[in-house]
């Protein structure tokens, strides 16, 4: 499981009012159409239909779902004290390589109490009380996030730095329905899957100069 080192933001996010997070969070915050003040976060899970599976195989969430602890604290989802909550990271992993593994990643926006700590491999680590995915780059394309894309023409644009990619006032909208409360374990995924070591790295950039420089040779 990924977990966080120290706690160093606990605010609530869903509201019109603009949350108080540390700089390394500020550049995630986004507004909805409604302009509601949500965070945009990153995790990796394997999908079940329209349902997404923990790597640490808990149960299964939906795309728009309430956490409730699956360790029957009588606590409301997150408390510092606990696991609980939906976990996801404000910036993906570059380091680990999801090809083949049959996981998807998946880009959410959580909302209601969430808690931030530091994390060990950079960023921080999240756990919200709520979280809606609202993008998904992985296997099984016939699933379809509850938002709308952000480039629903097809067409690439240009977003602010400061922005998350898809957000904005004009494209985020939130789901109208309640969303469904769950029993989960959650974890961001990430720390499920063996990160390559620094010789592994070195290596593969070392066969992938050699094999530029077979290629150029051959193309001479």
């Amino acid at each position: 499981m990924c977990e966080g080192g120290q706690l160093v933001a606990d605010f609530v996010a869903g509201t019109c009012e603009r949350p108080v997070v540390p700089k390394a969070a500020s550049r995630g915050l986004t507004q909805t159409v409604d302009g509601e003040w949500v965070m945009w976060a990153h995790k990796i899970a394997h999908r079940q239909g329209a349902a997404f599976m923990p790597l640490s195989h808990s149960v299964p969430y939906p795309a728009d779902a309430v956490a409730v602890c699956a360790r029957g604290g009588c606590h409301r989802a997150p408390d510092p004290q606990c696991t609980c909550g939906f976990h996801a990271l404000s910036a993906p992993w570059s380091g680990v390589l999801l090809a083949g593994r049959g996981v998807a990643q998946l880009e959410v926006v959580l909302s209601g109490r969430i808690l931030a700590f530091h994390w060990a491999m950079g960023g921080l680590l999240y756990r919200a009380e709520r979280q809606t995915v609202v993008r998904v780059d992985g296997p099984d394309p016939e699933f379809t996030p509850p938002l709308p894309p952000d480039d629903p023409d097809g067409r690439l644009e240009r977003v602010q730095a400061f922005q998350p990619r898809g957000s904005g006032p004009v494209r985020l909208q939130l789901p109208a329905a309640s969303p469904a409360v769950v029993e989960v374990h959650d974890d961001a995924g990430y720390c499920q899957i063996e990160a390559p070591s620094p010789a592994t790295l070195d290596a593969r950039v070392l066969a992938s100069g050699l094999n530029e420089g077979v290629a150029r040779s051959h193309t001479a």
